[in-house]
């Protein structure tokens, strides 16, 4: 596939696109699937520096704090890294779910809210109480019935409004 011919793929360089499938290759995952991905983490942007404000998640797929730590970085160095640079911190991280990741939708839950990959759409993000409701307040577009829960099968509609028809069959 042409990089061209990928969501978003003329926002890359070559060298981002050469390591992309590399990687995604090794993974066993599409790279359509992570270009998507990390064009919703990064609002499209696809900047290894973009963070967001309220929880300081850093970067290509939105690395939060303690992450970054467990992959011997920090979010500092995250965000001054270029993207090609960080998109081998992007692997490293999406190991763990190697073989776990068998649509766009485990993969873009491999980033957001891992342990839902496996469960079924009813699967609430959340395990207590107050962490549901801290987790839907953070994530308020993805609360689509407005009940201050977030559940697997409301996210997986929200993340699809975000493919382009021309890509529709790639997921």
């Amino acid at each position: 596939m042409d990089k061209n011919q990928l969501p978003y793929g003329n926002k890359i360089s070559e060298d981002f696109y050469a390591r992309l499938l590399t990687g995604c290759e090794i993974l066993g995952i599409q790279p359509a699937w992570l270009m998507l991905a990390m064009a919703i983490e990064t609002a499209k942007t696809f900047r290894a520096s973009i963070q967001n404000p309220m929880s300081k998640a850093t970067g290509l797929i939105q690395f939060m704090p303690l992450t970054a730590k467990e992959l011997g970085t920090t979010i500092k160095e995250l965000a001054s890294m270029n993207e090609v640079e960080q998109l081998d911190y992007v692997f490293q991280y999406l190991d763990r779910y190697k073989g776990k990741m068998k649509t766009f939708d485990d993969v873009y839950l491999a980033i957001f809210y891992p342990a839902a990959i496996g469960k079924p759409d009813s699967y609430m993000f959340g395990a207590s109480p107050e962490m549901v409701k801290k987790i839907a307040l953070q994530n308020s577009g993805y609360d689509l019935n407005k009940d201050q829960a977030i559940c697997k099968g409301e996210v997986k509609v929200s993340i699809r409004k975000f493919i382009p028809k021309v890509y529709e069959k790639l997921f």
